[in-house]
């Protein structure tokens, strides 16, 4: 999120224009840019920011304040220092002006799940069309496609909507179709796919859009964003609020039904809990697969027996993990290559193993054997890791906690451009404290994945193999905030693997990881050393 302050004038038709006067500009957070973008688009029925009574209604009642039928409520946090703003320009995360709010009430939430306690309400005015976010040509207005309809010839037929967020393999569109043709009757219906997708990732939309030739004709797909957060304000929401957002959001593109693509087992909200919606949100008629037919029928019509169990989602995603081919009864050809592009196996992932544990552990040693196991399986390896590292990353850097972050965040950073690049780190800093260790994850799974390793050998071993002196220097006083002596070391309760070295030789340490690693899918299970040439570069850094 960023403040400022900006020079920004809007005309009477709502456009920019050339300044008169300044206001503070600010850029909301990911879940309130997603209402902005709906209320300026036309899918809200809304002209801003709700106020306390307004929210407060929505919340407990499912409803605005003058009996109109609203399932969440849709506020303005902002910091401090905006409190007592009467007019703020809200932008994208670029900094481009996307409205003008005009403050009509500025008030308070005692109870949140959100960094900020004030909020404004008031109408949103629109400066200029979005930029930002991916898929910006999916975006479509409401009224652009209720025009393609009416140009079409097509708006007085039934609109099916499908809320989809992940890919539709053969049930879902057995689903579709079979809804499709319910409430067409004789065909007439038309199919309009809402992909719910973050603003800033495409997520598995390609995936989502390669099932386009096996939807009904004239099938026509929406990108748009619809506000994850099942809690605002501090107040959890009843269930089904969400699926009545969409049932707003697919009214206002024309929709006159609306069907929710769930995965497999995934509880389906009650007829009381979509007691408000505005169209009919229908329930998915099931289908199974019949192994004996080859075929998709409809549940009742396959035994318990002769019925294939579908793979989840989390099934699904270790099997492109390993590389494994998705069964053809399950998927459509077109649907798994998209998948396999897009989720490809973690053979050919960037990755990072952080080896994490007290001076003289032996995490330095197995990290030297993981990078040469690494290698001699065929990848791309570089090894931070020791008294170079510190001295050529972090030069000028002392013992200070906020320096050993800084540092451990810097070998973070170089680990996780190496890992967006299809490269395999291994780093084995001591990495003490949990919130460092859980940055340097987070910065290296926005392009790959990330294995924690806990080299857990007990304290008083590493003070027995001191080779370096260091532990008798921490004891006497010699070295201050020393890591187990006087400073503290937080194990982690988020490791992959967890090793201990007191009664296993190094060799034993290093296969242990390796078999890890293997496992999971990041190394393949046979290779043949004479045919990888070394890929190693060696650095060090404790």
């Amino acid at each position: 999120m960023t403040v400022g302050r900006a020079e920004v004038g809007l005309d009477a038709n709502h456009q920019g224009q050339v300044p008169q006067d300044t206001a503070p500009v600010f850029t909301p957070d990911p879940v309130t840019l997603a209402h902005l973008e709906l209320i300026l688009n036309g899918a809200y029925p809304l002209t801003g920011f709700m106020t306390s009574e307004e929210s407060a209604s929505t919340i407990k009642h499912g409803r605005l304040p003058d009996g109109t039928a609203w399932p969440v409520p849709v506020t303005l946090p902002v910091p401090d220092e905006l409190a007592g703003a009467e007019r703020l320009v809200l932008a994208d995360p670029e900094g481009a002006p996307l409205a003008e709010l005009r403050v009509g009430q500025h008030w308070w939430s005692d109870h949140r799940d959100h960094e900020y306690g004030h909020r404004l309400a008031g109408e949103v005015r629109f400066a200029r069309p979005p930029m930002y976010g991916v898929l910006r040509h999916l975006r479509l207005a409401p009224t652009e496609i209720r025009g393609q309809r009416d140009i079409g010839g097509f708006a007085d037929r039934p609109l099916l909507a499908v809320l989809a967020e992940r890919p539709l393999h053969h049930r879902s569109l057995h689903q579709i179709r079979a809804a499709a043709e319910e409430i067409g009757g004789d065909g007439r219906a038309e199919v309009l796919v809402l992909i719910d997708t973050p603003l800033d990732d495409e997520g598995l939309t390609p995936a989502i859009l390669a099932a386009e030739p096996l939807l009904p004709p004239r099938t026509r797909f929406v990108v748009t964003t619809l506000p994850t957060s099942g809690r605002r304000d501090g107040h959890p929401l009843p269930a089904g609020r969400h699926d009545l957002l969409a049932a707003h959001v697919a009214r206002a593109y024309g929709a006159t039904h609306l069907l929710i693509d769930r995965a497999p087992g995934d509880p389906a909200a009650t007829c009381e809990e979509h007691g408000h919606a505005p169209i009919p949100i229908l329930p998915a008629a099931e289908w199974r697969y019949d192994t004996r037919e080859e075929l998709w029928r409809r549940a009742d019509q396959v035994p318990d027996d002769r019925a294939e169990t579908e793979p989840g989602d989390a099934e699904v995603e270790e099997m492109l993990a390993l590389g494994r081919e998705l069964p053809s009864w399950f998927t459509p050809a077109r649907v798994a290559t998209e998948l396999h592009r897009l989720c490809p196996a973690r053979t050919r992932r960037g990755l990072t193993v952080f080896l994490t544990g007290l001076s003289g552990s032996g995490k330095s040693t197995i990290a030297r054997g993981v990078a040469e196991g690494v290698r001699r399986a065929g990848r791309t390896v570089t090894l931070l890791d020791g008294d170079v590292v510190r001295r050529l990353l972090s030069s000028g850097l002392t013992f200070s906690r906020a320096d050993r972050d800084l540092n451990i965040r810097r070998i973070g950073y170089v680990a996780a451009e190496i890992t967006r690049h299809g490269g395999v780190a291994v780093c084995a800093p001591i990495a003490p404290y949990a919130a460092t260790r859980a940055q340097v994850r987070a910065m290296v799974e926005e392009n790959g994945d990330f294995f924690l390793v806990h080299v857990a050998t007990p304290l008083e071993v590493c003070e027995e193999r001191d080779r370096k002196g260091l532990y008798a220097k921490a004891r006497a006083g010699e070295i201050p905030e020393f890591t187990g002596i006087s400073d503290p070391y937080e194990e982690p309760t988020d490791a992959d693997l967890v090793v201990d070295t007191r009664d296993a030789a190094e060799g034993e340490s290093v296969a242990e990881v390796l078999s890890a690693l293997r496992a999971g899918g990041w190394l393949p299970d046979h290779h043949d050393h004479r045919n990888h040439p070394s890929h190693v570069e060696h650095h060090d850094h404790r």
